[in-house]
């Protein structure tokens, strides 16, 4: 090499970049491999718990579809629930907590109002296979939804006042006063279910002559005649006769 004449530079070396991976079958390319020197993610990527809808349509005892009642009353709208379910047994899911009950279905309200009397209570199968008998008959009778027989029955038979006791001193003065929404839903399904199973009591004589009668109960029956009087708004209904009653006292008390 002569003196003066500078040495040629050195190539620069490249890095070789490896090529992209294959698409997966589905269509997806794969993730890229991980690069030397990065930290991998503490423990494993939490999976999305997504809850799994049922594949078939929920209808109440396998025969009526709750998506098709409607409720007119806009009062009792929001506290009516008619969620789709098929057996109304929430095992006291929403027991002991406040206002939970509006969380529960309006048939099983039902059923759970019907276990008052000391015959009835906790004896909640029996209580569902009276609604349930109730409900067919009320369906062979009217050829109608038997649901939104037993809903309209509720919102003519919802008192909308009653009184209170106000004290002046030492006199009480009975005053009138506007029914809560949840209370007036309370009255009515306690007022026709006290009605059914008293009127029950009272037929005495022709118990055994119910029985034999397409095999329902008898208290069926009289529960099936007191939701179809209250849904037409008639006297005999003793929900209804007693709204009459609240309503006129706190009328003469205003």
């Amino acid at each position: 090499m002569t003196e003066g004449v500078p040495p040629p530079p050195e190539p620069a070396t490249t890095l070789e970049v490896p090529p992209p991976p294959p698409p997966a079958p589905g269509g997806a390319p794969l993730p890229p491999e991980g690069i030397e020197g990065e930290v991998p993610p503490p423990g494993k990527p939490k999976k999305k718990v997504t809850k799994k809808r049922p594949s078939y349509q929920l209808k109440l005892f396998e025969r009526w579809d709750l998506n098709e009642v409607v409720v007119h009353d806009k009062g009792l709208e929001k506290y009516v629930n008619l969620s789709p379910i098929v057996l109304p047994h929430t095992g006291g899911r929403h027991a002991n907590k406040p206002f939970a009950k509006q969380r529960t279905n309006i048939v099983e309200r039902l059923i759970n109002n019907m276990m008052r009397f000391e015959l009835y209570t906790g004896k909640k199968s029996k209580a569902i296979k009276v609604v349930r008998q109730a409900f067919e008959i009320i369906e062979e009778t009217t050829k109608k939804m038997p649901v939104q027989v037993f809903v309209d029955a509720l919102q003519k038979a919802a008192p909308r006042e009653e009184i209170t006791r106000l004290r002046f001193g030492g006199i009480s003065v009975p005053r009138a006063v506007d029914i809560a929404p949840s209370r007036r839903l309370d009255l009515a399904l306690r007022n026709i279910c006290t009605g059914a199973v008293l009127a029950t009591f009272k037929a005495g004589a022709s118990k055994k002559t119910a029985e034999k009668e397409k095999g329902y109960e008898p208290i069926a029956q009289v529960l099936a005649q007191e939701i179809l009087a209250a849904s037409r708004g008639e006297m005999t209904s003793s929900a209804i006769a007693k709204k009459e009653e609240i309503e006129r006292v706190a009328q003469s008390a205003r």
